[in-house]
């Protein structure tokens, strides 16, 4: 019996923190509403988030579309089927790789940034001057801040697939010679907008959440210590990143299914 012991309490301690960060979630969500008359403060937060994300998801982006271009001619070549080049591109980074790796990026450049922003304000005991002051910061530090990932991330999304296939484009028409009318034509004709870019929307949207309510739950909740702070940090990163995993699968699963 001592065997089941430690797992029994693993098991109550992860209901226990899951429970927590249910009841943090529900919080935010009530903040939302609060926090919108305050509205340059979200605007200054998608300026933050969003705007300073900008270097490193344009920069991937391009980087992803070049090699994708090469990867899928080379594939694509051999069954005669290089004219698709632009239809596939387009098709994985709308529905996959643009949600996908922008929301890691995300992950590793906005949200570590959010939670080591709100756990030094909880270091330096600013959150709790707030709530001295009869200020909510749930309403005032939190939300905007949710509200802005929630915002900044689908513009991230649509900007890293637009360069990608910007990218791609340059690789296939100006270095392959590729048929120029052909890579257009196929992936206008072969993408639908409700049921491809709309679903990456969607993702890219979820994700959004995902990222931004773990950053700002590990911040608020982190030690109030450089190391707690450190850990936080790692924290947001590794959850993040496996809870946009999990549900581009399921959402991939529910959203492509059926024809």
């Amino acid at each position: 019996m001592n065997i089941f012991q430690p797992i029994g309490a693993w098991a109550l301690a992860w209901m226990q923190g899951a429970g927590h960060a249910a009841l943090f979630f529900a919080d935010l969500l009530r903040a939302v509403p609060a926090s919108l008359r305050r509205f340059y403060l979200v605007v200054h937060q998608i300026h933050a988030i969003g705007n300073r994300s900008m270097l490193i998801i344009v920069a991937s982006g391009v980087a992803v579309g070049f090699v994708l271009a090469l990867q899928m001619y080379y594939a694509l070549v051999t069954y005669g089927a290089a004219e698709s080049l632009g239809l596939i591109v387009n098709l994985s980074l709308v529905r996959e790789l643009g949600p996908v790796v922008t929301g890691l990026l995300f992950a590793g450049r906005a949200g570590t940034s959010l939670t080591a922003e709100i756990g030094l304000m909880k270091a330096g005991e600013q959150l709790a001057a707030m709530e001295l002051m009869a200020v909510d910061p749930r309403q005032r530090v939190l939300a905007p801040r949710f509200i802005g990932g929630i915002v900044s991330m689908p513009l991230l999304a649509a900007m890293f697939s637009a360069v990608g296939i910007l990218g791609a484009w340059i690789v296939a028409v100006g270095m392959i010679g590729v048929d120029g009318g052909n890579f257009w034509s196929i992936m206008q004709s072969g993408v639908d907008v409700w049921r491809d870019v709309g679903n990456g929307i969607v993702k890219s949207i979820v994700f959004g959440v995902i990222c931004t309510a773990v950053a700002l739950y590990q911040g608020y909740e982190t030690d109030a210590t450089p190391e707690g702070v450190a850990y936080a940090t790692t924290r947001t990163v590794v959850i993040s990143s496996l809870g946009i995993l999990s549900m581009d699968f399921l959402l991939t699963a529910l959203m492509f299914s059926t024809p």
